[in-house]
């Protein structure tokens, strides 16, 4: 991405890896990318339902600004903003349905420290990473791409007057692909489908049920005709690999022993016993086998009518790489260049079933392809992982894991399509748009005969109605309409590796390593992954020259060696600090750090504005000063540090002389058929008037559960269950609510 070709306000300086470049954004005179090569990332970004927001960024403590916006005069089709007020990263779109939306996302990167950010967008899945981890996965309402032309592409702001970012950025990347977080974090997994690969299954499989069906009729018939061979003796047979196998027969299948039974193939790993080999001779792997045997050694020498003779080797072939690259192997006389690609040479064939040969630095191995496992020790031989029947899938309600070579997929029960990857709810006509009915009229769910239940506005984040009224919610949430979040971290539904801490996310969780503790590449849910970090070895400890460094279980201790008399000192930032000196960051004024006994300390500076002393850099709201105070939209008032107001529907706030706004929340409006959002306001209201609505529920057929549970319509009325003498009836209330109405032997209680 390059700049335009104003460049005030903006400075080339050293990036997060040495020699590379970043750019400083300082002042407010900026400029939008250049209109060729915005047209150029608008094209491939246009109509696109897949991409990802990378950039490497060092932003400004307490700074909130747009890292990247793509907006046409005031729509925002893709922004990206990270507020240091509100410790928040926001992501601005514009759905498909035409509505300015707003993802919030709790974190901070405002630290002064360089992080890399990922914001992948997968149709109604979005996945954000920052420094390599995944810190957030949602579902959404899809974003829209329509982009018209003239639109503009600004970078580190919003326009010309607003959004400021202040700090470093570089790489910053607009990828048009698949998990585009990969080309910023290569060692990420990167077998699991997106959302949009899961749209394209979703429709094959509505190909196969199409032909399912049609073949239906025939397999009926099939039936018929196979009821009549009950009486015969029919012998049932099994195939694998184009070969057909008699029941109860045995085969050998790779390093899988095999049997027919009942028409069904079954396989088991081959055990293979320890060989006892003389001493003349080794176990080894020999071609076409799957167990060691005993194979007498390779020698130079041999034997031959009771003499030595020696072999002959045949000249080594001249090397062309520099000599400082020259490899000296141990199982041949030549020496090979650095980078010698061995699987070349003859080493893949043995690399046999699902298994793919890989270069080592001195030789080459089998290794497993992805979704299998090794059956053998070298990996030449590999069997499919099961997913659905180990539970290792990600299948969650509403829908059913099937197998598949390698690797697994999330099929949608019968009536039901797909949210996101791994989810499915129940098809909706009314609320997709996807009726006949006209527009002057209401869509209802059912067709009078079969009727399903509609519940007192949307169930949220992916729930089901299931009752009038009642929503199933997914895992993860809770509420009326599933619109709370379970903290499984607090609420005791997660229990952590004593290594790891629960981390709350949004309708799911994750165990995080603790401090002193790192993955060890099998990210178990539970965190029994984290295993410690040696800080001695890796040199990562404080320790003075004159300790030791001793590593502990989540830590490191520095000891002094017995008969020495040790000061305690520290080592930070590769400067010395003396046992008791306390020191502040020198790229954090705002952090204290302290020398105690070799270990080093560090925390957030505590801000007392009674005090004379107080820095106003690290306690802003301790400023009364006009260097703090913040202008309004309108450039006509003057707002204090700490000061919120309204603006456009938004809640803004001034904090140190920078303005941050985010979209006001407003309260559920419940119990109401018809909305409207009244002028110069920003919530909706309960309004009686269906002309004038901005809005109308799916909730018309109102309903009440009497004391048995049954649901009953509105007007209904019934004899109480074993009391004659009652009548129960479903009434409205003036304000929508329900009642029932008792007749009790002539009188009526409410």
């Amino acid at each position: 991405m390059k700049l335009g070709e104003s460049y005030a306000g903006v400075f080339q300086v050293q990036g997060f890896h040495n020699e590379s470049r970043a750019f400083l954004f300082q002042g407010k005179t900026r400029k939008l990318v250049k209109e060729d090569v915005a047209e150029v990332m608008l094209q491939k970004l246009r109509d696109k339902t897949e991409f990802t927001v990378l950039v490497t960024l060092k932003q400004e403590r307490l700074n909130s600004g747009v890292l990247l916006s793509i907006h046409y005069a005031e729509h925002r089709y893709l922004e990206l903003e990270s507020s240091g007020q509100r410790n928040e990263i926001r992501l601005h779109y514009r759905t498909r349905g035409q509505r300015q939306h707003t993802e919030g996302f709790p974190y901070s990167l405002a630290d002064d420290r360089w992080h890399k950010l990922s914001v992948a967008v997968s149709v109604s899945h979005v996945v954000l990473h920052v420094d390599c981890n995944r810190i957030y996965e949602r579902v959404i309402e899809n974003p829209s791409m329509d982009i018209p032309s003239d639109t503009t592409i600004w970078l580190g702001q919003r326009n010309q007057a607003h959004g400021y970012f202040k700090g470093i950025m570089q790489d910053v990347q607009l990828v048009v692909m698949p998990q585009g977080y990969i080309s910023q974090c290569p060692d990420l997994n990167r077998t699991c489908p997106t959302c949009n690969d899961f749209h394209g299954l979703v429709q094959k499989i509505m190909e196969l049920q199409d032909v399912l069906a049609k073949t239906s009729s025939k397999l009926s018939r099939a039936e018929e005709k196979m009821q009549g061979l009950d009486g015969c003796y029919c012998e049932r047979s099994c195939s694998m690999n184009g070969e057909l196998y008699r029941e109860d027969e045995g085969w050998t299948d790779g390093c899988r022993n095999c049997s027919c039974y009942n028409g069904t193939v079954q396989c088991e790993t081959i055990l293979c016993p320890p060989p006892q080999c003389p001493p003349d001779s080794a176990p080894a792997y020999v071609p076409g086998t799957c167990c060691k045997e005993c194979q007498p050694p390779v020698v130079s020498w041999f034997l031959q009518e009771h003499s030595m003779q020696r072999v002959e080797n045949a000249p080594c072939p001249e090397l062309t790489c520099p000599e400082s690259e020259h490899i000296t192997l141990t199982d041949r006389c030549c020496k090979v260049c650095r980078g010698h690609h061995f699987c070349v040479e003859g080493h893949s064939p043995s690399c046999v079933e699902n298994s793919e040969c890989v270069n080592l630095e001195a030789g080459s191995c089998c290794s497993c392809k992805d979704g299998y496992r090794a059956l053998r020790d070298d990996s030449a031989y590999c069997g499919d992982i099961d997913e659905c029947a180990e539970g290792k899938h990600y299948c969650r309600e509403n829908t059913m894991c099937v197998n598949t070579p390698g690797s697994f997929m999330c099929i949608c029960h019968t009536g039901y399509i797909r949210i996101d990857d791994y989810s499915c709810t129940e098809r909706d006509e009314c609320t997709t748009g996807l009726h006949s009915c006209d527009e002057n009229a209401i869509c209802y769910v059912g067709n009078g005969t079969v009727c399903r239940a509609l519940c007192d506005g949307l169930c949220q984040n992916g729930g089901s109605c299931v009752n009038p009224d009642t929503c199933i919610c997914q895992q993860g949430f809770t509420g009326k309409r599933c619109e709370t979040d379970i903290d499984e971290c607090t609420d005791g539904f997660v229990e952590c590796d004593s290594r790891a801490i629960c981390v709350n996310l949004p309708g799911w969780y994750h165990c995080e390593c603790r401090d002193g503790y790192h993955d060890n590449g099998m990210f178990s849910a539970n965190g029994e992954s984290c295993e410690d970090i040696d800080e001695c070895a890796t040199e990562r400890h404080s320790c003075a020259n004159d300790t030791v460094c001793f590593n502990v279980d989540g830590g490191y201790d520095c000891r002094c060696p017995h008969g020495k008399n040790c000061t305690g000192d520290c080592n930070h930032d590769n400067k010395h600090k003396h046992n008791g000196q306390i020191w502040v960051l020198d790229n954090d004024r705002c952090s204290v750090c302290s020398c105690q006994s070799g270990l080093v300390m560090c925390r957030r500076m505590v801000c007392d504005c009674e005090s004379t002393t107080a820095d106003l850099f690290c306690c802003p709201e301790c400023n009364p000063g006009l260097s703090s105070q913040c202008l309004h939209q309108n450039r006509l008032i003057t707002y204090s540090s700490g000061d919120t107001w309204v603006e456009n529907c938004q809640q803004c706030q001034c904090m140190s002389g920078e303005v941050d706004c985010w979209p006001m929340s407003c309260p559920p409006v419940v119990d109401c058929e018809f909305t409207q959002v009244p002028e110069g306001q920003c919530c909706p209201r309960c309004i009686t008037d269906p002309c004038q609505a901005d809005t109308v529920r799916n909730d018309i057929t109102k309903t009440c559960v009497d004391e048995n549970g049954l649901t009953r319509f509105s007007g209904a009325a019934w004899t109480k269950h074993r009391t004659e003498c009652t009548l129960c009836q479903c009434k409205v209330r003036q304000r929508g609510s329900w009642e029932y109405t008792h007749t009790d032997s002539g009188r009526q209680t409410h």
